[in-house]
């Protein structure tokens, strides 16, 4: 059988690859620098080779008809690598590979001079992000298209000889240059900003961090904590800053007892504590929440002192125990057993937390499925979607889900998992 030209140069690159290794065991530390840049040219001509495969395969609709709406997520499950790296890919593609016209007819890229030192090797992947983001400012759309074109050719330039942090700040200069008529002046007030960031840190807890310019709303939220935040007594050693973090938890866990909160993912939010059976023996000495992570004993023997606080026993494996019975819906109990083993979405890479996921019948019920902790995984909406219109297949295994590619991925199916921060494994 012959071989296709892709193919052969496919077994080509790899030959080189190898000979390459073979030599840099014997090279002096000339040839070795030499090695190095050589390595680091060639790695940037494959990226365009990447970047041109990936742009290909998004202009036939391939990652479409696999079932993804993102060519970012494809290309995540794809090459096994996180999704902003996905994402680099896709908006290189999107500016320096040529483009077709909606007529059909051929179209430069959008970034061409970035596209011919990208081609050559001359300037990575971040850089061309970078371009792209400078040029996309709304700084840089005020400019004329003649001026946008030569910024577009000097960053280009620059791009050779700066690391794509410096490659920012000169191009930040440029357009600022460039732009010297600014904004148009706007007489309307400026826009409220109210936001809350609310993030969590890998070892358990989290941080907030928040602006409100709505001074109403900002007064009702520091009225609540003011009132909450007041020395208990006159000897009182708690910082204020201790003080207000501490009353803001009060009254978040007041108003999930009694408020009238909406369903998240499915149920009331509430706190879930998972706990290994022998930690419960033994005074329940450790255990984790659904948002803040681990929790410490002194903690979690304060928590278990409130009724609205639902343990949820694990076996050694993470395996949550006798919680709930088999319905044809999801009852309450047995989703809140799934939630403490998935801990969110269960799909290999995604991190989307138990609130934004819902609950999937690994054999569904009309062929015979049961509603039991073997046959139900947690997933997001997104990758709901995908078990089902694509050839991702679920399963449970050992006690917990793993997630088989489809051909297209993997030729040789190898089963994924998500790394799961369960209590056993703390030990």
């Amino acid at each position: 059988m012959t071989e296709s030209p892709s193919a052969a140069a496919q077994r080509l690159l790899v030959q080189a690859v190898d000979a390459l290794a073979e030599a840099a065991g014997s090279a002096d530390d000339g040839e070795l620098v030499a090695l190095l840049t050589t390595c680091e040219a060639v790695a940037r001509r494959l990226d365009r080779v990447t970047v041109d495969a990936v742009a290909t395969l998004d202009r036939r609709g391939a990652f479409v008809a696999n079932g993804y709406t993102s060519a970012a997520a494809a290309l995540s499950d794809l090459l096994g690598c996180e999704r902003f790296e996905a994402r680099r890919r896709v908006v290189a593609a999107e500016q320096v590979t040529p483009r077709i016209g909606l007529d059909g007819s051929p179209l430069p890229a959008r970034l061409p001079a970035t596209a011919a030192v990208f081609a050559q090797g001359r300037t990575s992947l971040r850089h061309v992000e970078v371009i792209s983001r400078l040029l996309a400012t709304k700084a840089a759309g005020r400019l004329s298209p003649q001026q946008w074109g030569d910024a577009e050719a000097q960053l280009a330039g620059w791009a050779a000889d700066y690391t794509s942090t410096e490659l920012y700040k000169w191009g930040q200069a440029l357009v600022e240059l460039l732009d010297q008529d600014g904004e148009e002046p706007d007489d309307r007030p400026p826009a409220l900003v109210n936001e809350l960031f609310v993030s969590r840190l890998p070892d358990g807890g989290g941080k907030l961090r928040g602006r409100f310019d709505d001074a109403a709303m900002f007064d009702a939220i520091a009225a609540v904590i003011d009132a909450h935040a007041k020395p208990v007594i006159a000897d009182d050693d708690r910082s204020m800053a201790e003080r207000q973090a501490e009353a803001l938890a009060d009254v978040c866990g007041y108003v999930l007892d009694h408020g009238d909160v909406p369903r998240t993912g499915g149920y009331r939010p509430h706190l879930n504590v998972p706990i290994r059976l022998e930690d419960l023996e033994n005074r329940a000495r450790a255990g984790c929440l659904d948002f803040g992570g681990p929790v410490a004993a002194q903690s979690l023997r304060m928590l278990c002192c409130d009724a609205a606080v639902v343990p949820i026993v694990l076996n050694g494996k993470g395996q949550p125990l006798d919680v709930g019975r088999m319905t044809r819906t999801i009852p309450d109990g047995l989703r809140r057993a799934v939630a403490a083993r998935d801990r969110g979405c269960a799909h290999p890479g995604c991190g989307r937390p138990v609130s934004w996921s819902e609950c999937h019948h690994v054999l569904e019920w009309e062929h015979g499925g049961e509603t039991k902790l073997d046959n139900v995984v947690m997933l997001c909406r997104q990758h709901h979607r995908q078990i089902h219109s694509t050839e991702w297949i679920v399963r449970i295994r050992d006690g917990l889900p793993e997630f088989v590619p489809p051909r297209w991925i993997d030729p040789e199916q190898r089963p994924r998992r998500r790394a799961l921060p369960h209590p056993a494994a703390a030990r």
